[in-house]
């Protein structure tokens, strides 16, 4: 068993005492007053929790600009009618007893917690989401885990789409990827036999119908868009009934340019028709290649070492016939794998998303 105690140190050489112990027994020349050792954490800014909260507001627009919270916990409570703008990361966010209000929560590291609030509208992007005694919440979600509901009813769901130009470094000091988003795989804890108590937002669904930019001078400083097209998060269907019976698995792998290289073909194939079903950053090792790329796994596993792959399941008509082309023409220099056939695509993206899902925990 260890102990509490160490060692006392010896002086240094020529008698003098360490730095630390010196500055405990300097005294003060004026007065000959010893004066208090000072430490590194007696320097720290010190934090005022209410500078990390909002509480008891009502008809109220209020927010945190970007660099304000900085990776810190925030609560919002009991607030009605009130607009509510985090454009920040977090650790955590909790929500109590918030009535009609709308919400925008910027990347959250940790847990984001909904409880006894009701009708209110939201935009959240974070680790875990969870609610509790709710009703009728509207949320644009980016979830890199699965989605939990408790004791909740009258939940909506749609895919999270939002732009800020800090937006992107706020994901990465949240350590979230942007290819990670199960927005439409809710788990509910407390089913109710012949109800749902949960759904899916209409696919035209426009976020600024639910939560409008801000209308605060210091606010409207953040230059937010909501159009899709630039949202940090791709647009995915999830589990959207699927348009056609073919899809398509493309899979990138980690180098200088991934996600440019992602987001160039997801634009390439969406604007000839086709959708985006859902995507995943995801390491992966040699057995999980060989489970994954079967005959192809040889070419691809050297690649694996340099860190995760990022996936993307495209559907419609002559999606792999289409996506095999675009690679070829637009990346003929980076290595990617891309379903061979119709016939095989299924099967590509069900051993992809079921082995992904077992790597992540869900």
């Amino acid at each position: 068993m260890g102990c509490f105690f160490s060692r006392r140190r010896k002086p240094a050489q020529g008698g003098q005492l360490p730095l630390q112990q010196q500055a405990g027994a300097a005294q003060d020349a004026g007065t000959g007053e010893q004066k208090a050792p000072q430490y590194s954490w007696d320097l720290r800014a010190k934090i005022d929790p209410k500078d990390y909260t909002f509480s008891g507001l009502k008809n109220e627009t209020v927010g945190r600009l970007p660099g304000k919270v900085a990776g810190q916990q925030f609560v919002i409570q009991d607030c009605e009618n009130c607009k509510i703008y985090i454009f920040d990361h977090s650790a955590t966010i909790t929500i109590d007893d918030c009535v009609n209000c709308q919400i925008f929560l910027g990347p959250i590291k940790g847990s984001v917690f909904f409880r006894d609030c009701k009708d209110c509208k939201c935009v959240v992007a974070c680790q875990q989401f969870r609610t509790r005694d709710c009703r009728k919440l509207e949320v644009f979600l980016c979830c890199a885990t699965q989605p939990i509901i408790e004791s909740s009813t009258g939940m909506k769901f749609g895919c999270f789409q939002y732009y800020y130009p800090e937006l992107a470094l706020q994901f990465k000091d949240a350590g979230l990827s942007i290819f990670n988003n199960t927005w439409s795989n809710i788990h509910d804890f407390t089913p109710v036999s012949g109800e749902n108590n949960w759904g899916l937002l209409p696919e035209t669904a426009v976020v600024e119908d639910y939560v409008p930019l801000p209308s605060s001078e210091e606010l409207k400083a953040v230059r937010v868009s909501t159009d899709a097209t630039k949202s940090i998060i791709p647009i995915t269907r999830g589990r959207r009934q699927k348009n056609s019976d073919e899809s398509c698995l493309a899979v990138f792998f980690a180098g200088d340019y991934t996600t440019a290289n992602a987001r160039k073909l997801i634009d390439e194939m969406t604007s000839k028709g086709f959708q985006l079903v859902q995507t995943k950053e995801v390491l992966m090792k040699a057995e999980d290649a060989h489970r994954v790329f079967q005959q192809s796994a040889l070419e691809f596993i050297p690649l694996l070492e340099k860190g995760p792959v990022v996936a993307l399941e495209f559907n419609g008509d002559s999606a792999v016939e289409q996506c095999r082309s675009t690679v070829n023409e637009v990346f003929s220099g980076t290595k990617v794998f891309v379903s061979e056939s119709k016939a095989s695509a299924s099967q590509d993206v069900d051993n992809f998303y079921n082995f992904a899902d077992m790597q992540m925990g869900m």
